[in-house]
């Protein structure tokens, strides 16, 4: 039997047997007397503002009450501690660990645009990720392990059908990847919910990252980080070029509405504005566009000095060969970025006279800290490897980026009998307190908001479709925030 008892002054019962203060003996006929008094609801009902509860009855009925009570803190317990995963999952934390067990391998992945009208930037991209496994080797006696390569196909449909496959294997540490910044805006919310890391040796939207003025960008995940640049530099490295070194005052821009292409068209549009030039165009292509005779012709109503078009082939190559036949634009300078500065593109004759922004690759005796690889030994051995040169600018972010990650495991990584236990949580505070870390690409710190690369930017002026090696060493301006 359960009753209540509410008392108005002096002190409440803590316990059967004694009052708050002194011990007191109670008679067998006092203890009647109590829970006759208990029994009656109309006291129960006069004590719903009582401070203190009192269960008093049987044996089997303080039991019973135990029992319930030990059940009601349980589930209390189950749902503090529902609560603080779910916190902790809020705040991005990777929660967990993998264990590796005797004779397996640890396991992380590669995403990158590995087909398609892309394929020569993530190629390289994954080449450089299979190098630097090799080079860096074993972590504590066991072998790392990318798997099958899997294909973003730079898209958000590619990045997230890849990024489910990596998710669905809780063995996955850690990708690199996505080569291109519309397939990073689908798959990092699934890497990083899974409690994964994902760094990008190419992606440079600054909405991956932030606006390097303390502000995330709308589509920051924690977990996230990247060894390319963030596009703000590059649009500010383009725009000085445009404005201070060529004296031009009018530029327009063509993106395709990728996250990429038009962040970095906005970039330069905002730096060349506040140097002083004037923006008299900004428009948008489809990818899949041919005749680019219209927007052109659009863009040449406000008779730019200049056009930069920072998009990818094949639709880069339709604008640079119709671009001077339409009226208006016979003498507007052409710009275009490092989605275009390939050799692909670059072999075209209609390219030639072009200006291109890209990362500075001048590596030379850059060393990697992990490895003792130099830039030059890689591309040495690159060429014997694969019978040429990468094809894109992004090789030596992609053997960064390998190496850090494996750093992170190997400091994360716990001996447990033959077993190996690695904390997700430890990759990802390893990553967030790199600080002078030294790669093929430079010195590497990375910020808050997964931002690692230096930043550095170069122009190169393409003087001859038949010598594009010659051309992308033709450095005529560079840029260091």
């Amino acid at each position: 039997m359960r009753g209540f008892v509410c008392v108005v002054g002096g002190s409440a019962p803590n316990e059967i047997g004694q009052m708050k203060g002194a011990p007191v003996k109670l008679s067998k006929r006092l203890l009647s007397l109590l829970s006759l008094l208990f029994a009656f609801s109309l006291v129960a009902a006069a004590c719903g503002d009582a401070d203190v509860e009192v269960e008093v009855g049987s044996e089997d009925d303080t039991e019973e009450s135990t029992d319930d009570e030990s059940s009601d803190d349980d589930e209390a317990m189950e749902d503090d501690e529902a609560m603080e995963d779910d916190e902790a999952m809020e705040d991005g934390a990777a929660v967990g660990s993998v264990t590796v067990a005797a004779g397996d391998a640890i396991q992380i992945r590669s995403l990158n645009a590995i087909t398609g009208d892309v394929a020569f930037l993530g190629i390289p991209n994954q080449r450089a990720v299979e190098a630097a496994i090799t080079d860096f080797g074993q972590i504590e006696g066991f072998d790392v392990d990318m798997g099958e390569g899997l294909d973003d196909l730079c898209s958000a449909d590619g990045g997230q059908a890849a990024a489910q496959t990596i998710v669905a294997d809780e063995q996955v540490l850690g990708v690199i990847g996505t080569s291109c910044s519309g397939a990073a805006t689908a798959a990092a919310p699934l890497i990083a919910e899974a409690g994964m890391v994902m760094i990008s040796p190419s992606n440079t939207s600054p909405a991956l990252t932030s606006d390097l003025a303390g502000t995330a960008g709308e589509n920051y995940n924690e977990g996230y980080y990247r060894t390319a640049h963030n596009d703000l530099f590059q649009g500010a490295a383009m725009a000085s070029f445009v404005f201070e070194e060529l004296g031009l005052t009018t530029a327009a821009a063509i993106h395709d509405g990728d996250p990429y292409t038009q962040g970095l068209a906005q970039a330069f549009s905002d730096a060349f504005e506040e140097l002083g030039g004037e923006m008299v165009g900004f428009t948008a292509v489809n990818k899949e566009d041919t005749d680019m005779v219209p927007v052109l012709t659009e863009v040449a109503a406000g008779t730019p000095e200049a056009l930069f078009f920072p998009i990818f082939q094949p639709a880069g190559d339709f604008i640079a060969e119709q671009a001077p036949g339409v009226s208006g634009m016979e003498s507007t300078v052409l710009l275009a970025a490092d989605g275009l500065l390939v050799d692909g593109f670059l072999e075209l004759e209609q390219t030639e006279g072009m200006y291109f922004s890209g990362p500075d690759v001048r590596f030379g005796e850059n060393k990697n800290a992990s490895t003792g690889v130099t830039a030059d030994e890689f591309l040495a051995s690159y060429e014997a490897e694969h019978g040429e040169a990468p094809a894109a600018a992004f090789w030596g972010h992609a053997y960064d980026a390998t190496t850090m990650l494996l750093e992170a495991i190997k400091a994360s990584a716990t001996a447990d009998g033959d077993s190996l236990v690695i904390d997700r949580a430890g990759v990802r505070t390893f990553l967030d307190g790199i600080s002078g870390y030294d790669g093929l690409t430079g010195t590497i710190s990375c910020d808050e908001f997964g931002d690692c690369g230096s930043g550095k930017i170069t122009i190169i002026e393409h003087t001859s479709a038949a010598d594009i090696e010659a051309s992308k060493a033709n450095v005529v301006f560079d840029f260091a925030p």
